[in-house]
């Protein structure tokens, strides 16, 4: 029984990278009711993190320094046990070549900041929803 409690109570986890701490806090707000939220302010603390952690899911901002988004995605994707995680990739940029750079390493979906919490929070369902993964929504 115990066991069978401990499965209803899981939460789904969520890793939100970004090196706008306002980006982070707002990602915290909207999605804290319903995921466990881990933030951290730039590629190489995601993948630190990721070297410990798997979550179920990373939203990835592209615009970072010094490692953006893409050069973290594709060291993500090179780990042996952290490959398959879903990435929703964050930009502020509506640009197409970047999408399409996400779309060769993976990304399941893109968002464009600034954001409103319900679409975000569509969005990540929509992703964890086995039989809507690795769709990309316009």
């Amino acid at each position: 029984m115990a066991q069978m409690m401990r499965r209803r109570s899981y939460r789904k986890r969520i890793l939100a990278v970004d090196d706008a701490a306002t980006i982070l806090l707002r990602i915290t707000d909207a999605l804290e009711k319903y995921y466990d939220v881990i933030t951290v302010n730039s590629g190489t603390r995601a993948l630190r993190f990721l070297e410990q952690e798997k979550p179920d899911l990373i939203l990835l901002d592209i615009r970072m320094v010094p490692k953006d988004g893409f050069a973290t995605l594709r060291e993500i994707r090179a780990m042996e046990d952290r490959a398959d995680i879903p990435v929703i990739m964050l930009t502020g940029m509506e640009d197409r070549q970047f999408v399409m750079e996400g779309i060769k390493l993976g990304i399941c979906d893109y968002i464009l900041k600034p954001f409103t919490p319900d679409d975000l929070l569509e969005r990540i369902q929509r992703v964890l929803t086995p039989d809507k993964q690795n769709r990309i929504y316009y």
